[in-house]
């Protein structure tokens, strides 16, 4: 039996994923609001989770981030651990608006950095653990129409890269999913992109990953030729890539 939480349980990939992972095994669900977590709870228990139990988790108040993981594991080591929240952000309010620029980045990069080197260093000293993080295609080149979030995601996968190459031999394992767009409460409203997916596909996904052990993942798999050909695009033709 393993103990895995999900770090911003509010999440709909995060929900997929850890209704796939409940069945045997101890299930943390941890939110800013764990009062909203009624129904996911109850999806874990019916698909068989041993333990489920809710925790407050504020991603972005870094500084009590490894008082929360301590809270957690003061009742069993964290044997794999999701990272699941994120925002979107308004790209023309960032545009003039440094506050905004300023909780995008926060949220999708420094808060996810912190919560990894948090979990990680407590992994290392046990000798195993399973993290994941999830980057994007829009980290792969940064576009204009969403250069913020874009940018949040290219700097956290830089980061999760150089964890990764850090924690070779140490029995931890980092599995970064890059998704292409999400069809779902995310990016409600928005016209999908090519080679869209939606988030039981991405949570198909995580869990081939973690059983097979696959470190770097993209969803669907053909996003990765894409990013390859992305970054041979010249500048003058990359800038004109559509709102």
């Amino acid at each position: 039996m393993s103990r895995i939480v999900l770090f911003g349980a509010t999440s709909e990939i995060g929900g997929e994923i850890i209704t796939r992972l409940a069945p045997g095994n101890e299930i943390v669900l941890a939110a800013r609001r764990p009062e909203s977590l009624t129904a996911l709870g109850d999806a874990c228990r019916t698909a068989g989770a041993a333990v489920v139990e809710s925790v407050f988790f504020d991603a972005d108040d870094v500084e009590a981030q490894a008082s929360v993981i301590g809270d957690i594991e003061s009742r069993g080591a964290i044997d794999t651990a999701v990272a699941a929240f994120g925002v979107l952000g308004d790209q023309e309010l960032a545009e003039r608006d440094g506050r905004e620029v300023a909780r995008v980045l926060h949220t999708d990069f420094t808060a996810q950095a912190v919560l990894l080197t948090e979990l990680s260093e407590r992994m290392r000293a046990r000798g195993r653990g399973d993290l994941v993080a999830f980057s994007s295609i829009a980290g792969a080149r940064v576009r204009r129409p969403n250069y913020v979030y874009g940018s949040a995601k290219a700097g956290l996968d830089g980061f999760c890269q150089g964890m990764q190459d850090a924690l070779r031999g140490t029995g931890v394992r980092l599995t970064v999913i890059r998704p292409g767009f999400v069809i779902g409460r995310m990016t409600g409203g928005m016209e999908p992109a090519p080679l869209s997916t939606t988030p039981d596909v991405v949570a198909d996904a995580v869990v081939r990953a973690l059983q097979k052990g696959t470190t770097d993942v993209w969803v669907p798999r053909s996003l990765g030729l894409l990013a390859r050909v992305m970054r041979l695009v010249p500048r003058f033709l990359w800038r004109l890539a559509p709102r």
